[in-house]
């Protein structure tokens, strides 16, 4: 069998078996990407040229973050009563205007506040994405569908991030300005956010699978989540909390950590970054492969952090540049891996109607790590370097993985023989 031929059997004729929906949604995930990397690029730019400084820009930066924090359990609640297209759909249309409120509004406050505001409805739009992949997948595609959806976000943002970098200059030349000046990069965001909205259009027309009533569980109060299914969302976001935690104290800073270990040209560090955004990509679509070959989500999981561990300890030990760099790639395409595959089996343990709250648990568990993790980590950088970060990820990586391993599989396995 050649490669071509492989690919079609393995990775293009499963996308066949998708409904309609459910390519609707990859092809918003594209739009999505496409887009947003040009806000991503630009916007610290925007915000610097236009006058504000690095510290109003720091809490701008923060606020998302804080809002998805302090607001995540109302938007999943919110999420599991009214819909998951609909709560896309407002999620989508609210942030985009939201999003022109901050490049347009020069007043501090408003900005500030629009900046809080994108974060609530971009939450709504995350935790809602999760629950309505499970409506349009099956036992056979999910896995693939997860991955899809995670890997060409990357790799749309990649596309995006070069198509973006045009644009300074073009507006700069329609507008008669500088291409660095506020007045282009405002241009380029505004552009951005109002070609994003178009990923309305294929998710208006996707259609929301009705999920059937569940029976109540016994002894369950009506609205309220019973004790043991609290104990199976503990058990779901723990390894998620522990595995964030560790990312934030190092992954924000391993571009630093190269320069300064190896004194690493800018040139080799930008490549690095893109060939990983390259690789993520494609890790994700061998994820569903790899998890049939093994038997299963948890045990790809495991098996891919686990690697991504080794690759990390590597990045942080070895002498050697050029077995940092692979490390470096390697690392970040199996760990990325593993993320849509856990994703899916946390939506496989939740019933229907709780999917948005625990999708919103999961991403606020997250989120707690990357509040306070690299402030920690600079602390730690001043004082000590980075050998005790990697010690520390390696400890919470490690316990996270024990963690799947044992409060997982066998619920996996008893479930595939059902």
């Amino acid at each position: 069998m050649n490669i071509l031929t492989h690919i079609k059997q393995n990775y293009i004729d499963p996308i066949h078996s998708f409904e309609r929906s459910a390519k609707l949604l990859l092809w918003m995930t594209i739009i999505n990407g496409i887009i947003f990397s040009g806000w991503q690029l630009f916007y610290n730019f925007y915000m610097l040229e236009s006058g504000f400084s690095r510290d109003f820009l720091g809490i701008l930066n923060s606020l998302p973050s804080m809002a998805a924090l302090l607001f995540g359990v109302p938007i999943g609640w919110l999420s599991d009563r009214i819909g998951r297209k609909r709560s896309i759909l407002i999620g989508i249309t609210l942030a985009s205007i939201t999003m022109i409120g901050q490049v347009t509004f020069h007043q501090p406050a408003l900005i500030l506040i629009m900046a809080f505001l994108t974060g609530i409805f971009n939450m709504l739009f995350l935790v809602s994405l999760a629950p309505l992949m499970m409506k349009l997948s099956n036992n056979k595609n999910r896995a693939l569908l997860f991955s899809l959806n995670y890997g060409l976000q990357t790799l749309a943002g990649a596309v995006g991030s070069v198509f973006a970098g045009q644009l300074p200059a073009l507006f700069g030349s329609l507008l008669k300005v500088d291409a660095t000046s506020a007045s282009a990069y405002q241009a380029v965001l505004i552009t951005s956010v109002l070609l994003g909205t178009t990923a309305i259009i294929p998710t208006w027309l996707m259609q929301e699978p009705r999920a059937p009533l569940p029976e109540p569980e016994p002894g369950a109060e009506s609205g309220r989540i019973s004790s043991s299914r609290a104990l199976t969302i503990l058990k779901l976001v723990t390894p998620n909390l522990l595995i964030g935690s560790g990312a934030a104290i190092l992954i924000p800073y391993m571009n630093v950590f190269l320069r300064e270990r190896f004194n690493i040209a800018d040139s080799i560090l930008g490549t690095l970054f893109s060939l990983t955004s390259l690789l993520i990509g494609v890790g994700s679509l061998i994820g569903p492969r790899l998890s049939m070959r093994l038997g299963g989500k948890i045990r790809t999981v495991v098996l891919t952090q686990f690697g991504s561990l080794i690759f990390l300890m590597t990045i942080g030990f070895t002498p050697y540049l050029w077995m940092a760099g692979i490390s470096f790639l390697l690392r970040a395409a199996l760990m990325n891996m593993a993320a849509p595959l856990y994703s899916a089996f946390c939506m496989e343990q939740t019933p229907e109607k709780e999917q948005g709250l625990v999708n919103s648990i999961l991403n606020i568990s997250w989120q707690l790590g990357w509040a306070v993790g690299p402030y920690i980590s600079g602390i730690v950088q001043e004082n000590y370097g980075f050998t005790p970060l990697f010690i520390a990820t390696g400890i919470l990586y490690t316990t996270a993985i024990s963690l799947i391993w044992v409060l997982f599989y066998g619920v996996e396995q008893s479930n595939s023989t059902k």
